[in-house]
């Protein structure tokens, strides 16, 4: 049995503070347990432990330790999709559009260290829940190179390499959770902002871009 995030409209989350993942008992102790002791590292009778049920329980609800993964790393890229999709819709420019993207991703990744840690773990998937993850995750890219190659049409980004810029901005984005605590120096915001101003020099955003998304992170005086 694979469990299916349930659905909610774009316009229902506010892709800047969207609540944490609703997740069920046995999805929230495995996520803990795959945090603690690494994917391979976890037993599904450590998970039924943690919950309190039994593991003839626990695979009433899922069918292998496998799909307990892919529940939660699908539940992850649902939300993360959805998320991006309400921020991009808020502007057809598309220096905003990347600007909101960027944003929205490094808000998800920082807040959501646990689960956004599991990215690593697609390897133990089977091909075929494996392609169904990277298909959604994919998506999300291509939101993206829309919006960069929309700001070199306009004028506003320089970028020779537009698909491979896109890469390796989730790569430096996806990195967040291996560092960000939040009881860290940096809160969310700044974090959010600093990774738009290193985006924005990646692009070859125009100065104009470079300056307004600048004063946006600056504190007030």
């Amino acid at each position: 049995m694979i469990s299916t995030p349930a659905a909610h409209s774009d316009e229902e989350l506010d892709w800047r503070e969207s609540p944490a993942l609703a997740l069920s008992p046995i999805l929230t102790a495995a996520l803990d347990a795959f945090y603690e002791q690494g994917y391979h590292g976890t037993s599904v009778r450590d998970i039924a432990g943690r919950v309190g049920v039994t593991v003839p329980a626990l695979y009433y609800h899922h069918q292998n330790k496998e799909a307990i993964l892919f529940s939660l790393l699908d539940s992850s890229i649902d939300r993360l999709w959805r998320m991006c999709r309400a921020a991009q819709a808020e502007s057809g420019d598309p220096a905003v559009r990347f600007a909101n993207l960027i944003e929205c991703v490094v808000r998800f990744m920082a807040k959501s260290d646990k689960i956004a840690s599991l990215d690593a773990e697609i390897r133990s998937l089977s091909p075929e829940l494996r392609q169904r993850y990277t298909a959604r995750r994919d998506e999300i890219e291509v939101m993206l190179l829309d919006a960069v190659r929309g700001g070199v049409a306009a004028g506003v980004f320089d970028v020779a390499l537009p698909k491979d810029t896109v890469r390796a901005l989730f790569g430096m984005v996806q990195a967040i959770p291996t560092w960000y605590r939040a009881d860290g120096r940096l809160t969310v915001d700044e974090i959010a902002h600093r990774y738009l101003d290193i985006a924005g020099h990646t692009v070859g955003a125009v100065p104009e871009l470079l300056e307004r998304w600048r004063s946006m992170g600056e504190k007030p005086a």
